[in-house]
């Protein structure tokens, strides 16, 4: 086990968190700081829980985290901590949104660590990465307040930065993220919008049905 892989497992295990990937939430939020107060926050591709566990933390009691995976999740969730919603769903579910709305009337801030099962293929493997990533985006579009933030994890490749044009009209800002606790030798990267323009997303929806 290398000694970087090695360092963040152990400190997710001291931290009491299922998996070393909270790290690379934790980096963007201490750097860019998108995560506040009161918040709610959809989560996608919860499992284990660590992201969802770690954003309680920031929320504190009065924010509420929903994390959607296939997988069951149920974590209880510590006191002075945001309330967590576990809800095991599939995200291409076309009704997703609309049992989302029931419930919510929409996020600050949408999530996503999601990555496709990798088959080896660099060049397929990044065109999956990118369907779920465009997924969230379609989420996002339909969920996220007005200058609410996505920060979602893709498969780097020769497509990248077409789908990085694709972000730009939706937010103000858009970054590429790299944490330090990625693993050096993968293609992953975060994107990092901020400043959603609600405006923005219905256009680009009414010209796409056109």
């Amino acid at each position: 086990m290398r000694k970087e892989q090695d360092y963040y497992f152990k400190k997710a295990k001291k931290d009491n968190y299922p998996a070393r990937s909270v790290y690379k939430l934790e980096e963007a939020q201490q750097k860019y700081g998108f995560l506040r107060k009161k918040q709610r926050v959809l989560d996608l591709g919860c499992h284990p829980g660590s992201w969802s566990l770690y954003t309680a933390t920031i929320l504190g009691p009065r924010g509420v985290v929903v994390g959607v995976d296939l997988q069951a999740t149920d974590i209880p969730v510590q006191k002075d901590h945001a309330e967590i919603h576990w809800l095991c769903y599939d995200v291409y579910a076309d009704d997703l949104v609309v049992m989302l709305r029931k419930q919510w009337p929409g996020f600050h801030v949408l999530l996503s660590d999601m990555a496709p099962r990798t088959t080896g293929n660099q060049f397929s493997d990044h065109q999956h990465s990118l369907r779920l990533v465009r997924r969230t985006l379609e989420i996002a579009a339909m969920m996220l307040h007005e200058r609410g933030s996505w920060y979602c994890k893709v498969f780097q490749g020769e497509d990248f930065p077409a789908f990085l044009q694709e972000c730009k009209p939706l937010f103000e800002t858009v970054k590429v993220v790299k944490p330090q606790s990625s693993r050096r030798e993968s293609r992953e990267v975060f994107v990092l919008g901020r400043g959603f323009k609600p405006r923005a997303a219905a256009e680009l929806r009414k010209k796409s049905e056109q």
